[in-house]
C-alpha cells in the first residue's frame, strides 16, 4: 500500500468508524461499495480494506446481493483501541469514559498487587522515572507531557503484573488517558493528590507491598471517577 493510499485508507477508515460508534450510521444501515468510492473519490480497493478492518473489529458485516451493514453496537469489540478512540469522541462521552473508569477500577488494583509481588528491578526503576516524570509535568499546563508519562505508567504496572490478559489491556488504558486530555475531561493542572498516589504506588510496587500497592490503585480510580462527576457529569 502506498503512502497516498494508506492516507485515504485512514481517512476514510476514520470517517465511517466514527460515523458509525456515533449512530449517524445506526444498526442495519447499508453502505455500498460504489457510493462510498464516489463520495470518498477512491477505488473500491480502498473500500474494501476498510470494510475488512471494519469488519475485525465486528461493527459491519458483508452481505451479498444486500453490501455492507452495519452491526448492532452489542456486537461490536469494544475493546478494540480504534473503537475507544471513535466512541470517545462522539456526544456518548461521559457514558463511555464512566463505562472504562469503572473496568480501569476492576482491574489495574489486582495488576498493581500482582506487579508488587512479581515486577523486576528494572521494572521497578522504570517505573518509579515515570512517576517523577509526571511530577515534573503536573504544573504549567504541560498535559501532553504529563500524558505520556501517565500512559507508560499504567503500562509498566499492567506488564510487571505478570498477567498477559492485564497487559494486553495496556491500549485501552492508553485511549482512555489520551480521549480524557484530548477531550477536555481533563483539569488544566493534574490533581496533585492523584500525582501523589502515582509515586506512592511506585514505592509499594518497589517495597514488594501487594496490599498497599492495590489500596492505592484503588484510591486512585475513585478520584478518577469523582473528577468525571465534576468535569463528564
Amino acid at each position: 500500500m502506498t503512502a497516498q493510499s494508506q492516507g485515504l485508507h485512514t481517512y476514510v477508515l476514520d470517517t465511517l468508524g466514527l460515523e458509525i460508534s456515533s449512530g449517524q450510521c445506526p444498526p442495519g444501515s447499508v453502505l455500498r461499495t460504489d457510493e462510498l468510492a464516489q463520495r470518498f473519490d477512491v477505488s473500491r480497493t480502498v473500500v474494501r480494506e476498510v470494510v475488512r478492518v471494519l469488519e475485525s473489529m465486528h461493527l459491519v458485516e458483508s452481505r451479498r446481493r444486500v453490501g455492507v451493514t452495519v452491526r448492532p453496537a452489542a456486537t461490536w469489540n469494544v475493546y478494540d483501541p480504534q473503537v475507544i478512540r471513535w466512541r470517545l469522541a462522539g456526544a456518548d462521552r461521559p457514558r463511555q469514559l464512566r463505562s472504562l473508569t469503572v473496568l480501569r477500577s476492576a482491574i489495574e488494583p489486582v495488576a498493581a498487587g500482582l506487579a508488587a509481588r512479581h515486577a523486576t528491578a528494572e521494572q521497578c526503576a522504570r517505573l518509579t522515572e515515570r512517576a517523577l516524570g509526571m511530577v515534573a509535568t503536573s504544573r504549567g499546563r504541560r498535559l501532553e507531557d504529563y500524558l505520556e508519562h501517565d500512559i507508560a505508567f499504567h503500562r509498566i504496572v499492567l506488564d510487571a503484573s505478570g498477567n498477559e490478559m492485564f497487559a494486553r489491556l495496556g491500549d485501552v488504558v492508553a485511549e482512555v488517558l489520551a480521549g480524557r486530555t484530548h477531550h477536555q475531561v481533563m483539569f488544566e493542572d493534574p490533581d496533585p493528590a492523584a500525582v501523589t498516589l502515582h509515586v506512592r504506588l511506585a514505592e509499594a510496587v518497589r517495597e514488594g507491598d501487594p496490599e498497599a500497592a492495590e489500596r492505592i490503585t484503588k484510591e486512585i480510580a475513585v478520584g478518577a471517577l469523582h473528577e468525571l462527576d465534576v468535569l463528564a457529569p
